[in-house]
């Protein structure tokens, strides 16, 4: 099988998913940059998912509110229509909150729609 095709069988009576939520927790920049920022801007360009959501949480809000190339980046996520949202709790913690809502992120509480979207069977969540 080639490799640009996925095996039909895979899938077979299985949901299909059509909403992915990332979970961005990590500090490490090129985790940022060269891993999860690169797929979700394939991922909304080519239209893989149906919506797409990034949460930061915890050490990820602040090298979001310090790392210029970081904020570069999620700004052009947010204008590929990619939904930024990030823990109230973490980013308050690390004195950010402002930071990130300029950068269009809607700083919220996350645990209950984080256990929402976890639970719902129409909907991958990865995190990073």
């Amino acid at each position: 099988m080639p490799k640009d095709q996925i095996n039909p069988d895979f899938s077979v009576n299985k949901p299909v998913a059509d909403e992915l939520v990332v979970v961005w927790t990590s500090s490490d920049r090129d985790v940022a940059l060269k891993m999860v920022f690169m797929y979700l801007a394939n991922a909304a360009d080519k239209g893989w998912w149906k919506t797409i959501t990034l949460i930061s949480w915890g050490p990820s809000s602040h090298l979001a509110s310090v790392d210029r190339e970081v904020q570069a980046s999620l700004k052009r996520l947010h204008a590929r229509k990619v939904i930024l949202r990030s823990c109230r709790t973490c980013a308050d913690l690390y004195g950010v909150t402002s930071e990130l809502e300029d950068l269009g992120f809607e700083v919220t509480l996350m645990g209950e729609p984080l256990t929402i979207y976890l639970k719902n069977p129409v909907c991958t969540v990865l995190t990073f």
